[in-house]
């Protein structure tokens, strides 16, 4: 376990359980093989590569003389760690042959000359679930949620770039917003830019702003988001839907904090943080170069991912009281038929459509009813128990499947185990599984935090 406070963050990054397999490894440790442990360095790669030589100047000095001053320098590519040959006299190894240019796993064993050194991937650290049941406006008390919460408590008082997965309707810009209201920059403008809704041919003119005359149409001078946000945070919604030409142009802002208003003569420099947001998998956009991985690394300092609704059914209770309570009204008991209901249904629409569903349902029973007295109605368009996702036929069949019975399983847990009273004996019973293999599944899935002892969950 890693100790982390907030200045270590921009180094290490941070990640959630469910985006650590997908996210950039941010640093690699470089161990110096045939010596002590105190010759391992550990080293942040990144869009900045760094050099491997004898002499003082390079980020991993080697006391050989086989090795020349600036030997060979090294960079973070989405395949791994591309090792790069500076012209040395006595060369760069790899499993025995002599290497110009080539990218090498996580765990390979690069010979500098005479000097071997091992180039292992560092884990992002991790961080036990908060004890608290919201953040800003989210709420939640499952494990996953709370996971998301103890990230974005440590991260939101740094500077560091967040991108933030969720489906249409988890809460993205309640996140961001959050992250805003929890940080430094909290007096300051948190600006919104919707990827998505910008033609292609005025995307600079929104982020990077432009003067009068500057194009056709260009009557005055504006701003853009990034000066406009300055001082305070940039939320980028729907990150994915921005064309390869404008990430960049993007890139090179986030790098340098200076933009460059169309038809302008200088830059300008502005002091913003971002934080973006998208319901697409840019990790698989990376491998299908359809996102630029510098800047997938650059964004994804802190990566977190937003829980659909149906994966979290056991926050069901705590959100509808929530609900309930910043509308000032009484829920009286959340159990019953109404909640079972809401158990059985898939939630396409995640929290949007449960606050959708709430505020129907005061509409038509009235603002003073319980929840046990509300009449409810739910979207027959997306079947009651049954899974909303789509079979992803993008993906080998085996992946499609494993993804799909993966989702099955979480869900049918979740339910089995709320409706079992939270019960592991009796919701293993109902299964028809051992109460072992039954305590296992909510480990695996997050459904209950695994203690540090023997203890079991009831």
């Amino acid at each position: 376990m890693v100790t982390l406070d907030r200045r270590t963050v921009l180094q290490t990054g941070l990640a959630m359980t469910a985006t650590k397999g997908r996210t950039a490894a941010r640093s690699y440790t470089l161990q110096v093989l045939g010596q002590s442990a105190g010759n391992t360095q550990v080293v942040a790669l990144g869009a900045r590569p760094i050099v491997v030589g004898a002499h003082s100047g390079c980020e991993l000095v080697l006391t050989d003389p086989q090795v020349s001053r600036r030997h060979a320098e090294l960079s973070i590519v989405p395949d791994g760690i591309r090792i790069k040959d500076l012209g040395s006299t006595n060369g760069t190894w790899w499993q025995g042959t002599k290497v110009g240019e080539l990218v090498v796993p996580a765990g390979a064993t690069v010979k500098f000359g005479g000097t071997s050194v091992r180039l292992s991937a560092g884990d992002a650290p991790s961080l036990p679930p908060s004890d608290k049941d919201h953040f800003g406006a989210m709420a939640g008390s499952s494990v996953a949620m709370r996971e998301l919460f103890a990230v974005l408590e440590m991260a939101s008082p740094t500077d560091a770039t967040v991108l933030i997965e969720g489906e249409s309707g988890t809460g993205k810009e309640l996140a961001a917003r959050a992250i805003h209201d929890a940080s430094n920059r909290k007096a300051g403008a948190f600006v919104t830019v919707d990827c998505s809704a910008i033609a292609e041919n005025l995307i600079d003119s929104h982020l990077f702003g432009h003067v009068r005359g500057a194009f056709t149409g260009a009557d005055r001078d504006r701003k853009g988001a990034f000066v406009e946000a300055s001082g305070g945070t940039l939320f980028l919604d729907e990150l994915g839907e921005l064309p390869l030409a404008a990430q960049s142009r993007l890139l090179r802002v986030l790098e340098a904090q200076t933009v460059q208003p169309l038809g302008a003569d200088r830059p300008v420099n502005v002091d913003t943080r971002v934080v973006a947001a998208t319901h697409r998998d840019l990790s698989r956009m990376v491998a299908a170069k359809e996102f630029r991985f510098d800047l997938f690394y650059r964004l994804a300092v802190v990566h977190v991912a937003l829980p659909p609704l149906r994966d979290r059914l056991e926050d069901l209770p705590h959100l509808i009281g929530t609900f309930y309570t910043r509308r000032g009204a009484n829920p009286g008991l959340i159990d019953g038929d109404n909640l079972e209901r809401m158990r059985r249904h898939a939630w396409p629409g995640n929290v949007r459509e449960l606050r959708n569903v709430l505020e129907r349902a005061w509409a038509l029973s009235g603002p003073n009813a319980s929840f046990r007295e509300l009449r409810l109605w739910l979207d027959s368009g997306a079947p009651q128990g049954q899974l909303s996702e789509v079979v992803d036929t993008a993906l080998p069949f085996k992946e499609a499947k494993e993804r799909w019975n993966d989702q099955f399983e979480r869900r049918y847990v979740a339910n089995v185990f709320a409706a079992n009273a939270s019960n592991v004996t009796r919701a293993a019973e109902h299964a028809g599984l051992s109460r072992r293999h039954f305590r296992e599944l909510l480990y695996k899935h997050g459904i209950v935090e695994r203690p540090g002892d023997d203890s079991d969950p009831e």
